[in-house]
């Protein structure tokens, strides 16, 4: 299994804490790469896979995760976490925006996006 990326998932109380966020991370080299009102994405020009992601809200899943795993091959990832008995806080699925992913608590109660970009 190859892991491509690992980011922040941050949970913030509104659209304007959300800018507040995108101005303070400029701050520190960061650009805006993705915002669906709900979620807004930025990373590093220089190390794309240098991302941090703010929620306001998670609207496709029950929660919003802790963090994002970004592997290779989620299908395969999916089956060793299920057999391995983990709870599975949202089934993998394919989402509008061009991945594929799953939830999936760690033994520590936090919540993992697990995912891979469709091709």
């Amino acid at each position: 299994m190859t892991v491509r990326r690992i980011m922040p998932d941050l949970h913030v109380d509104s659209e304007q804490a959300m800018r507040g966020s995108r101005d303070f991370y400029g701050l520190l080299g960061f650009e805006e790469v993705m915002n669906m009102g709900w979620v807004m994405t930025l990373a590093s020009p220089a190390n794309p896979t240098a991302q941090i992601s703010f929620f306001t809200e998670e609207r496709t899943g029950p929660v919003v995760p802790d963090l994002s795993v970004e592997v290779e091959d989620v299908d395969t990832v999916y089956e060793q976490v299920l057999a391995s008995g983990a709870e599975i806080v949202r089934d993998l699925r394919d989402e509008e925006w061009g991945v594929r992913r799953f939830f999936v608590r760690d033994p520590n109660g936090r919540v993992v996006n697990v995912l891979s970009h469709r091709t």
